[in-house]
């Protein structure tokens, strides 16, 4: 069954952080998610597998689908839990059906990274014109990551906020590239950032296409 599916992103993300978790609950369609919620974020292809898999974890364990996405190429779900173990075992529930293993999952790869200091006032207001998460103000220090498969962007984005102190402006996790905004000084942007590219280099996996 393996040479039926590819596995585009496959993370574990063991404890929500509270900005974090306060953005995903505002996109999301599914359960809410909280502060403290591990989550599991898969891609794939087919996308339309994306139905029957997460019909079987949430069967299988305790934990709640919170996203369900569908797109010309590839499908993604997130699924939760205050329950480690259940997210976990979410997670081995879906590569069994898949026939695969994580080890089989693309490996994240850092698109690009543009740190922008001392934010101007119009370039603000254009940004907080489609932002869901944070007001970004003048004078502030963004970072802008890009990063591929789309879905990795939301371990990074977690991991930014354990090791700075930053605000989410936004998340878009969806579509080519995964893209986050985040702000704050200059010297929490540069700690954000280093965080989150050195999260995603630390997975595993196989080279992307």
């Amino acid at each position: 069954m393996a040479e039926d599916f590819s596995l585009r992103c496959y993370c574990f993300i063991d404890r929500m952080q509270a900005q974090y978790a306060a953005f995903v609950g505002t996109i999301t369609q599914g359960d809410l998610p909280v502060e403290g919620m591990a989550a599991l974020y898969v891609e794939m292809a087919p996308g339309n597998e994306v139905f029957r898999v997460v019909d079987i974890a949430v069967k299988a364990t305790e934990s709640k689908p919170g996203a369900q996405i569908v797109e010309r190429e590839f499908g993604m779900f997130e699924v939760h839990s205050l329950n480690q173990a259940a997210v976990i075992e979410a997670g081995h529930v879906v590569l069994d059906r898949l026939g695969l293993k994580q080890e089989d999952r693309i490996k994240p790869q850092v698109v690009s990274t543009q740190v922008i200091t001392r934010i101007d006032p119009y370039q603000s207001q254009l940004i907080n014109r489609f932002r869901r998460g944070s007001m970004l103000v003048p004078g502030e220090t963004m970072l802008v990551l890009e990063c591929a498969p789309a879905a990795y962007i939301n371990f990074a984005v977690n991991e930014a906020e354990k090791k700075a102190n930053i605000k989410i402006i936004h998340i878009s996790s969806v579509g080519r590239f995964g893209r986050m905004w985040l702000s704050g000084s200059e010297a929490e942007i540069i700690t954000a950032k280093n965080a989150a590219v050195a999260a995603l280099e630390a997975l595993d996996g196989i080279p992307g296409a």
